[in-house]
């Protein structure tokens, strides 16, 4: 098998589809130094300055090499674009959310604290200010990014296709690769 180029982050905004590739250049450009500084996570993965972004480019590598292999086997009914798009806004509100101090010191603000109330509002708010258009399927996406949690049911599925690519992709970010990409000499990014 051959090796998968390992894309930069505004390679694979290059995919989105219009409007939201402009939107998606809009965002970044506007919150670059906010962005660049973010940490992926308080301690969990990507933990460090510039995580966040790390974060975001890696899950949105791993969304390229999932997507074709999987749908070579069987269609999947949503586009590399959906993908690309949800994963580049999945956790938009962390660069908000977390803070270093002075000291260095990792801290969560008190306005986004609570994630499972205030990070899909905090996204709403932020993607209409960027004019972004997204459908029901991509805010699926964006709300069960990490998994269906308590609205889990028995009885009807909760996640649609493109949320489950997207916690696939998040979750292996998050929990198999969580501390690369590496700075140098990482094996994927030759």
């Amino acid at each position: 098998m051959t090796q998968i180029e390992y894309f930069g982050l505004e390679q694979m905004i290059d995919i989105i589809e219009e409007p939201n590739r402009t939107c998606a250049y809009q965002l970044l450009n506007d919150n670059m130094p906010l962005f660049s500084k973010a940490r992926g996570s308080s301690h969990n993965h990507q933990a460090w300055e510039g995580g966040y972004l790390d974060h975001i480019t890696e899950v949105m590598n791993i969304a390229i090499a999932l997507y074709f292999i999987l749908d070579s086997r069987r269609k999947l009914l949503f586009s590399l674009s959906d993908a690309l798009l949800v994963l580049f806004l999945h956790d938009l509100e962390k660069p908000w959310r977390y803070y270093t101090n002075e000291r260095g010191i990792c801290g969560i603000s008190k306005e986004l604290a609570d994630k499972e109330k205030t990070a899909v509002p905090f996204v709403e708010q932020k993607t209409r200010q960027y004019n972004f258009k997204l459908s029901e399927e991509h805010w699926n996406g964006i709300k069960y990014a990490e998994g269906e949690k308590n609205d889990y049911s028995p009885n009807k599925r909760i996640q649609t296709p493109l949320a489950a690519f997207v916690h696939m992709c998040d979750v292996w970010s998050a929990r198999g690769w969580y501390d690369y990409p590496l700075k140098e000499r990482d094996s994927w990014k030759r």
